[in-house]
């Protein structure tokens, strides 16, 4: 327990981050869905940010986690393997991103966003800036500098945050004359309505280019250097890893991508494509919540599991991280899902709020994401990562063919389902490879019972229906705590005794 108490610890302080970093960012969802009233506004902005997961992996290429590799194993050489991946990243990302911006006004226009080729500008040198200190943000995890990855992050966020208001909301306001007329002329300067959700865009590109102030000591001995060797073998590595990430981000962001192109026309009664596509995005950040502890949990297990490639007790320690990750997935799960309506009432618009459906079902699916990246360890300690890319190309095909089928059918909450079957195909065929090569002694019961009765909870709540606010969300909360203490009850032998006898019906 001790060794999990120290791997719950990191995941906690990497998670204050993620954490704050998404709670701060639930803000701007229902800063943005009243002032983009119509969703269709919102549909660029949705599209192109998931454009943005794919080319953070080509950007990369698998060079993070492949650091992470080699510098574990050869401590010595830390500084001249940091050296190599920083050049070939810092390479690829200036040329990449110069390609990109060259053909803005062509790709506005293959996207069907014409006027927007400024908008694909910010994103690349966004893009670009998020792959050259990415390996800088695994020197510190590396390094355990836990308290400066985590500072580092809320300040790059907070700058986003408070950007975002100073232009659609203070420099907004007044340009429209709503108060401190005598600075409308300013106003206006700053605030050009046929750049709308651009100002966005141009938020999180400053906000980044902080980021290179904000860690410079981490460059600290950068030498810009190519040594083909070295290169070598980090990319026998990092390809698959690569790879394993094209597919994966194909598996997350292909609803988004298709979603506007194949919805059938008067598919929504009064919306548009462009408004159903506006209405899913704002829609899938109310599953932040289960994203964010994932995100958490992969900061810390990434260095954690990998010093502890050579110890005999590895698959035991790798089934105790399982079960209590299950745990406190299914309990973010159920807390959500009971309480959407209220979250769904405070976070968005009313014209966005009718695709509120689709987040239980996303919450799910990325759950199960999770417990893939927790049975994929087993194939990154055997190096064995030519399987996670199989695996993940079959996530991705399955992604892509039940979007292809499903969205015609069933609009964006086929979308949903297409995420949800695609990761749990993915947590099957990983861990039945895991069985073969690599054996773990995972109690897959206990963590299909937990989420086999959360679902029950959650599907038979939706039958109660409270129109009070004040009976809805004490009721909500009751469900809650009684379901947690059933887990408490059923997890007591497992507790230490002297957390137990701190809780009364435990003890």
């Amino acid at each position: 327990m001790s060794v999990l108490k120290k791997l719950a610890g990191e995941t906690a302080l990497y998670g204050v981050s993620s954490i704050l970093g998404r709670v701060i960012y639930w803000f701007l969802v229902p800063l943005h869905t009243h002032v983009f009233l119509r969703p269709g506004e919102l549909s660029s902005n949705t599209e192109l940010y998931s454009w943005v997961a794919l080319f953070n992996v080509i950007f990369t290429f698998g060079m993070e986690t492949a650091f992470f590799r080699f510098a574990n194993r050869n401590p010595e050489r830390r500084q001249e393997y940091f050296n190599q991946a920083q050049t070939a990243i810092t390479v690829v990302s200036l040329v990449f991103s110069g390609l990109l911006i060259v053909m803005a006004p062509t790709l506005s226009r293959l996207l069907n966003y014409p006027g927007e080729s400024s908008n694909i500008v910010f994103l690349a040198l966004i893009v670009a800036i998020d792959a050259i200190v990415a390996i800088p943000f695994a020197r510190l995890r590396l390094e355990k500098k836990a308290k400066k990855f985590v500072a580092v992050k809320i300040i790059n966020i907070t700058i986003n945050v408070i950007l975002n208001v100073f232009f659609l909301v203070l420099c907004r306001d007044i340009s429209l004359g709503k108060y401190l007329t005598s600075l409308q002329p300013i106003g206006a300067y700053l605030y050009r309505p046929e750049i709308g959700p651009g100002y966005i865009f141009i938020a999180n590109l400053i906000a980044n280019a902080c980021f290179l102030l904000l860690l410079r000591d981490a460059f600290k001995n950068f030498q810009f250097t190519w040594k083909g060797p070295v290169f070598s073998e980090m990319w026998v590595y990092a390809y698959p890893i690569l790879i394993l990430g094209l597919a994966g981000t194909v598996n997350q962001m292909a609803d988004r991508w298709f979603l506007r192109h194949l919805l059938p026309e008067g598919f929504y009664p009064k919306l548009t494509s462009e408004d159903a596509l506006g209405i899913y995005g704002s829609c899938y950040k109310l599953s932040v919540f289960m994203s964010l502890a994932i995100q958490s949990f992969k900061y810390a297990a990434d260095p954690f599991f990998f010093s502890k490639a050579e110890d005999k007790n590895a698959p035991e320690l790798l089934a105790l991280v399982m079960k209590w990750f299950v745990i406190v997935c299914v309990v973010l799960w159920v807390g959500v899902s009971l309480n959407i309506d209220i979250l769904g009432h405070y976070m968005l618009s009313k014209a966005y709020r009718v695709g509120l459906e689709v987040v239980p079902i996303l919450l799910l699916a990325n759950l199960f994401l999770g417990v893939y990246y927790n049975l994929a360890f087993w194939f990154k300690l055997t190096d064995k990562t030519h399987f996670g890319t199989l695996i993940t190309f079959i996530g991705a095909a399955l992604t892509v063919g039940l979007n292809l089928w499903l969205i015609p059918q069933m609009g964006y909450l086929g979308c949903a389902y297409a995420f949800l079957v695609s990761s749990i195909a993915m947590c099957v065929v990983c861990y039945l490879l895991g069985e073969k090569y690599y054996s773990v002694p995972y109690n897959v019961g206990s963590a299909l019972g937990y989420i086999f009765s959360a679902g029950l909870l959650i599907y038979f709540s939706t039958f109660v229906k409270i129109s009070s606010f004040w009976v809805s969300v004490p009721y909500h909360l009751a469900l809650c705590l009684l379901y947690g203490f059933g887990i408490l009850l059923v997890e007591r032998e497992s507790i230490p005794l002297k957390i137990r006898r701190k809780i009364p019906f435990l003890s």
